[in-house]
């Protein structure tokens, strides 16, 4: 695994809306019960509310396929002696299908959020200006909703909560890697002691791909890590696929007339 850092590829206008989901992502997650834990250590209750939260506006695939709220949620937080019951919620007026949108603007820690702002950041920019600035939008929605509605039919019967802006970003980078493969990525290699080298992005996001389809097959290391890797790979699917669309059609729209 590769941590990308800077890409040389420079765009025509600012992209604002990648700067745009940079910041609501960053302030949707200041109101989270979660960013407050960073510097301390969270109480049986501080986690009661945070699954309270999440379950009010995070996708939940049994939700999402059913299309209905589930009728209770129930939590015990701890082991052995030290269980302790967290209060039931249920949320009668909770749209499964908004839920989808809130959740892309969620995410469980800082770590998680950064890293995506961080991939959003250095390969957004230049998708935007490619697609425009509203179709760019609608795509990352779109592929949010691609990557969680296809990770909700993997796992149909899942309570589990799901949230983060992984699987519109997936969809970023598939994009990216069909419409500028060769482009350079200035990347930290962990394994070399961080070594700081470029790399065409074909192979950091390739790599980034084939990681992440490992692990979703549960053959690697993060099988059970709580990381919906189906929904990284439906992402990147989703936008490689947009990506070629829009790449020949842009070379359909250059072609000489004969």
């Amino acid at each position: 695994m590769v941590i990308p850092v800077h890409d040389d590829n420079p765009v025509r206008r600012t992209p604002v809306i990648t700067y745009a989901l940079i910041v609501v992502n960053l302030v949707v997650f200041l109101f989270e019960p979660v960013h407050q834990y960073f510097m301390g250590s969270q109480t049986a209750a501080d986690v009661c509310r945070q699954y309270a939260f999440f379950d009010k506006w995070a996708a939940i695939p049994k939700e999402l396929l059913s299309g209905h709220p589930l009728a209770i949620h129930q939590y015990v937080v701890g082991t052995g002696a030290s269980q302790f019951p967290c209060a039931p919620d249920y949320f009668a007026h909770k749209s499964p299908v908004l839920s989808v949108l809130f959740a892309m603007f969620l995410h469980a820690g800082w770590l998680h959020v950064l890293g995506n702002m961080l991939f959003l950041y250095i390969f957004g920019n230049n998708i935007e200006d490619r697609f425009g600035r509203v179709p760019f939008l609608v795509f990352y929605i779109g592929a949010g909703y691609a990557a969680t509605y296809g990770f909700s039919l993997m796992d149909s019967g899942s309570h589990e909560t799901l949230v983060g802006a992984s699987g519109a970003i997936a969809g970023v980078l598939g994009a990216y890697l069909i419409l500028y493969p060769r482009a350079k990525v200035l990347s930290l290699l962990p394994f070399l002691f961080f070594l700081p080298v470029r790399l065409p992005a074909w192979l950091v996001l390739g790599s980034w791909f084939v990681l992440q389809y490992v692990y979703a097959a549960g053959t690697g290391v993060g099988q059970g890590a709580g990381v919906a890797y189906v929904a990284h790979v439906v992402g990147f699917i989703v936008g490689m696929f947009v990506g070629y669309v829009v790449r020949v059609a842009s070379e359909g729209r250059t072609s000489p007339v004969t």
